[in-house]
C-alpha cells in the first residue's frame, strides 16, 4: 500500500531515472555500453562518469526489481530520517565507494559491471544504524534477524562469495557501498553513533579487516601465507582470475615471491613451485626431443 512517506521525492528520483535508464540500456546495448562500469575505459579513457551511471544500469528486468523493491522498502524511511539532499549524498556515496573498490580490484583485469546494488547496500547499512532496534529478512531464512546480525551475516557472505567467484555478482560493490553508505550516515548523524557505538564500531571494524584483506590478499592464498607489505615494497599487478586454478594458484605463489621472497613460502606452496618447474622441465625435454626426431628424419 502505496503512503505518503513511499512517495518522498528523492527515493521517488532515483527510482524512476533507473528505471528509465536501465530500459534504455535493454533497448539499446549501445547505450547500456557507454555508460556501465568497465575498468578499460575508466582508468584508460578516463570516463569516470560510469563510476555512477553503471548504478543506472542493470542486466534484466529482474536485476531491476530486486534493487528497486530494496529501494522501495528502505529508501523512504531513511529519506524522511536524513531530508532529501543527505539521503541523496548518503545513496551517491555508496555508489562511489562500491565502484572504487572494485576499480581497484579489478585494476588489472578487464572487468565491467552494472547495477544500483551498492548504493542500496549503502541505504541497508545507513537504515541498521538508524534504526539499529529494528529486524531485517535475509534471505533465505523465514523471519527477520536482528539488524546486527543482518550486517555480520552480509559481510561474512560478501567475503566468502568474493572468494568462490561462483556467481556473476559484484559482491565488491556490494561491500564497499555498505561500508562508505554506514561511514557517511555516521557523519551526518553523529548523535547515532553516540547512541549506539559498539554497533558502528563492530559493524566499522569487520568492514576494515574483510576489506584489507581482500585489498592485500585478492588471490584468497591461506592465512598462514598473508601478511601486509613491508616499507618499500612495490606489489605487482594481479593476474586475471579467468584462468585454470593451477596457473591462478601459481601466478599466486610468483607475487608473493615478488613482494617477500623466497623465504616467505611455506613448505606445500615450495612444493607446488618445484612441482610447477619439473612440469615445465619434462615439457621443454620432450619438445627439444621431437624437434631433434623430426630433424633426423
Amino acid at each position: 500500500m502505496f503512503t505518503a512517506e513511499s512517495l518522498t521525492m528523492g527515493s521517488t528520483a532515483i527510482l524512476v531515472l533507473t528505471t528509465i535508464c536501465s530500459w534504455m540500456g535493454f533497448r539499446d546495448p549501445a547505450f547500456r555500453d557507454r555508460h556501465l562500469f568497465s575498468v578499460q575505459e575508466i582508468l584508460v579513457g578516463k570516463q569516470y562518469h560510469r563510476l555512477f551511471t553503471s548504478a543506472l544500469l542493470h542486466a534484466d528486468w529482474n536485476h531491476l526489481l530486486l534493487n528497486m523493491i530494496t529501494l522501495f522498502f528502505f529508501g523512504p524511511r531513511l529519506e524522511s530520517a536524513l531530508g532529501i539532499w543527505n539521503f541523496l549524498l548518503v545513496y551517491l556515496a555508496a555508489i562511489m565507494g562500491g565502484s572504487v573498490l572494485s576499480l581497484w580490484l579489478h585494476r588489472h583485469h578487464e572487468y565491467t559491471a552494472y547495477g544500483a546494488s551498492g548504493g542500496v547496500c549503502g541505504l541497508v547499512f545507513s537504515h541498521i544504524l538508524l534504526f539499529p532496534g529494528g529486524k531485517l529478512m535475509l534471505f533465505p531464512l523465514p523471519m527477520g534477524v536482528p539488524s546486527w546480525l543482518y550486517a555480520v551475516l552480509f559481510l561474512g557472505g560478501s567475503m566468502l562469495a568474493l572468494k568462490r567467484q561462483a556467481d556473476n555478482v559484484g559482491h565488491d560493490a556490494h561491500l564497499g557501498g555498505a561500508v562508505i553508505g554506514l561511514w557517511t550516515t555516521a557523519a551526518l548523524e553523529p548523535d547515532s553513533v553516540r547512541m549506539h557505538p559498539g554497533l558502528f564500531l563492530g559493524i566499522s571494524m569487520a568492514a576494515v579487516v574483510l576489506m584489507v584483506y581482500r585489498i592485500r590478499n585478492p588471490l584468497f592464498l591461506p592465512l598462514s601465507g598473508f601478511r601486509l607489505h613491508k616499507p618499500g615494497c612495490e606489489r605487482k599487478p594481479t593476474k586475471p582470475l579467468a584462468k585454470p586454478g593451477q596457473a591462478v594458484e601459481l601466478d599466486a605463489i610468483l607475487e608473493k615471491i615478488s613482494r617477500d621472497g623466497m623465504e616467505s613460502l611455506s613448505r606445500e606452496e615450495k612444493a607446488r613451485l618445484n612441482a610447477a618447474a619439473e612440469e615445465l622441465q619434462r615439457r621443454g625435454d620432450s619438445s627439444r626431443s621431437d624437434r631433434d626426431s623430426d630433424s633426423g628424419s
